[in-house]
């Protein structure tokens, strides 16, 4: 086994001051949409993917893949939205299995009257301190960094995915041997 690339003094500073930075910026954005919208940060995310979705629609396999999600906590996820009236679940016509995640009238109004109080939280806490250069920066590390995990995360969610298929398949066939 080789030798670990242990980080010098200035990357670990680098590093524990961007895991500080992000966690406390995800715990205030969070805060802010409990406080003020009275729903937690994931919530918010699904709205938002579903209003930039084409009639406001997603199979619930593309959202889980839209917000980076395992089906069964987007699965969770949704149930909780259906529960509020935001989003409801069409079956598929075409897929015995899949299911389509619609945004409500109820849900878009929820999610316009979270946005405007959001969206200056994401800008006084991440936008306003940084200059133009390092917004530019910060968006070019961002996307390096992206580029370098994403093929990893899409390797490890489509394992995932396979998983729950097989589970799924499981549970199809005990539930057929029960009818039987």
């Amino acid at each position: 086994m080789s030798e670990p690339r242990w980080l010098s003094d200035e990357e670990q500073k680098v590093w524990r001051d961007f895991s500080a930075a992000t966690r406390m910026l995800q715990a205030h954005l969070e805060g802010q949409l409990q406080h003020e919208a009275g729903m937690p940060h994931t919530y918010y995310e699904v709205l938002v993917a579903l209003s930039e979705a084409p009639g406001r629609r997603l199979r619930m396999s593309e959202l889980a893949d839209a917000r980076k999600a395992s089906r069964s906590r987007l699965s969770h996820a949704v149930a909780r939205l259906e529960a509020n009236g935001w989003v409801r679940r069409e079956s598929c016509p075409t897929d015995k299995r899949g299911s389509w995640a619609v945004l409500t009238a109820d849900g878009f109004a929820a999610l316009e009257e979270a946005a405007p109080g959001h969206v200056e939280a994401v800008r006084e806490s991440l936008f306003d301190p940084l200059t133009p250069e390092q917004v530019k920066a910060l968006g070019e590390i961002s996307a390096a960094v992206l580029g370098r995990l994403s093929p990893k995360c899409a390797a490890a969610e489509a394992e995932m995915a396979l998983r729950e298929e097989s589970l799924a398949d499981l549970e199809e066939t005990a539930e057929l041997a029960k009818a039987d």
